[in-house]
């Protein structure tokens, strides 16, 4: 014989009340799942809803986070090594290509990465990304 049918209590979620309450059966599916059921504090009648497992958290491995000025010096390490030229004296009047080697007064050696427009390139020196006038 099963403990549970009309008229008899069980604890469940009420769905108005957002709470685990002591609730009334009011109507049985079969013997055992009851169906409609009345929350003892707000009076409200509601489908009977079993209490899910909480899901398992997914266990996740992150990249150890790389700031800015990293990036930076890991784009110009990785240029300088692609290339085994000598260096180009920068020069506002010289042609720069993508992948070039120059030599600033200033910021010293970078590593010409993209071509803005035709009097216009964008250099990764060791601690920051310059754009730079060329071919005037």
């Amino acid at each position: 014989m099963s403990k549970l049918g009309v008229g008899k209590e069980i604890v469940t979620n009420c769905s108005k009340c957002k709470l685990e309450l002591a609730h009334l059966i009011v109507a049985m599916k079969d013997e055992l799942t009851p169906h409609k059921v009345q929350c003892k504090t707000c009076k409200s009648t509601h489908t009977f809803k079993t209490k899910k497992a909480p899901a398992a958290k997914k266990k996740t491995t992150r990249k150890p986070r790389v700031s800015a000025a990293d990036k930076i010096t890991n784009a110009w390490e990785a240029g300088m090594s692609k290339q085994d030229g000598d260096l180009t004296k920068y020069s506002p009047k010289t042609k720069f290509e993508i992948g070039e080697l120059i030599d600033h007064p200033t910021f010293g050696s970078g590593v010409v990465d993209k071509q803005i427009d035709n009097n216009k390139i964008q250099v990764i020196f060791k601690t920051d990304i310059k754009v730079l006038i060329h071919n005037k």
